[in-house]
């Protein structure tokens, strides 16, 4: 059938048109395509497992590169931060309360609000997770809740479980536990909700910094966030600090923008190693291609002669066979966006949590997705022109 195409073809291919042409000679590459598949196998296959491979990947990237973009702006409300630099972690420096007053009285200080962060341990089999003391008069929008806020029962002490921590140990919004304190008490105290976070792993309970103090005396305090007014010079602030500090109080400041830019460089440098993998994937692709291509060229060698001899020329034999690489690389190409969303959706949803004990939406970078597609099809196209 092909070849009986290809002598009906060539035989009008020389009063045809150029562009007529070159149309009879796709009719020519699609039937091909069509009516001989088991050639295309290896071609195809590369195709879909290299921009699978990418598409997840990219999904993957994207979705989490947002869900911590959305996490920041929310758990970075203030203005300009501080703490007390130095060695031996969260336990051995402070910011002390004499501190917060004196910023609160600064000029171009409009809030000022304290954290306490101290270490705990849940079970002596695990990792310490974190005890964040903070203000929560309004934790809805303090915190990056997932699901809604419960009202806790009179006389027990609420608290908020991170998302890693309600997943490790089996805490849901609702849920009674004996919370350990830093100076070796347990308290019972109730799950008002579930907490969105990317900072800890191994989980953190976040409560109210009255409670907190009510619960264990501990007046100490390890970093402070400022609001600043309307028109504030941030660097006249921080000098402000710094006289207040005293010569011999280190001071580290660093502005909201400046934390979520920080935080998003590590996110892209740690994912950094996934482009290389998205390159690799869709060069052994390719390979298959070329390596499909290459020993059709070797076996059709009669048919190409005999196309040759009914007047095509070797531009024309070319164009059949980067037609056929353009569309063997376009199914290729559909069946591996398909099955790479099936996979990003099984990374983002199911191996995710399971690995770091978080969940994000999944965010599918339309555009990105459009663009590595078209390249995939283009370069599979030159591929197969070439070999």
């Amino acid at each position: 059938m092909l070849l009986q195409i290809g002598i009906v073809l060539a035989g009008i291919v020389g009063g045809l048109g150029a562009a007529t042409k070159y149309n009879a000679l796709l009719l020519l590459a699609v039937q091909r395509a069509r009516h001989e598949r088991s050639s295309a196998t290896i071609a195809v296959a590369g195709v879909v497992a290299s921009l699978a491979l990418a598409v997840a990947l990219t999904v993957m990237v994207t979705s989490f590169r947002e869900a911590v973009t959305q996490w920041l702006d929310t758990v970075l409300p203030a203005d300009l931060y501080a703490r007390a630099s130095g060695s031996g972690g969260s336990d051995a420096v402070f910011v002390t309360a004499a501190l917060i007053e004196g910023a609160r009285a600064l000029p171009g200080v409009a809030r000022v609000e304290w954290q306490r962060v101290a270490s705990i341990q849940l079970d002596a089999q695990r990792p310490a997770v974190a005890l964040i003391a903070r203000p929560m008069d309004d934790a809805a929008k303090r915190l990056p809740l997932l699901g809604d806020l419960l009202n806790a029962p009179a006389g027990v002490t609420a608290v908020y479980a991170s998302e890693p921590l309600a997943n490790v140990y089996g805490l849901r919004a609702g849920q009674r536990f004996e919370l350990p304190l830093p100076d070796g008490r347990r308290e019972p105290v109730f799950v008002r909700g579930v907490w969105r976070d990317y900072a800890r792993q191994h989980g953190a309970v976040a409560i109210d910094a009255a409670d907190y103090r009510r619960l264990t005396g501990d007046r100490r305090i390890n970093d402070m966030a400022l609001w600043l007014a309307p028109g504030a010079d941030a660097a006249a602030v921080q000098a402000g600090m710094r006289r207040l500090a005293g010569p011999d109080a280190a001071l580290e400041f660093a502005s909201a923008g400046e934390i979520r830019a920080l935080s998003l460089r590590i996110f892209d440098r740690s994912f950094a190693v996934t482009y290389w993998l998205q390159a690799v994937a869709i060069a052994i692709g390719l390979v298959g291609i070329a390596a499909s291509f290459s020993a059709q060229v070797l076996a059709r060698q009669r048919e190409f002669g005999l196309l040759a001899h009914l007047g095509l020329t070797r531009a024309q034999v070319l164009a059949v066979v980067a037609g056929e690489g353009a569309v063997w690389s376009l199914a290729g190409v559909l069946l591996g966006l398909v099955l790479g969303i099936a996979v990003s959706a099984v990374l983002v949803h199911v191996v995710n949590p399971q690995s770091f004990h978080w969940t994000m939406e999944l965010r599918l970078p339309w555009g990105r997705l459009a663009l590595l597609c078209a390249a995939m099809a283009a370069a599979g196209t030159i591929t197969a022109w070439w070999s």
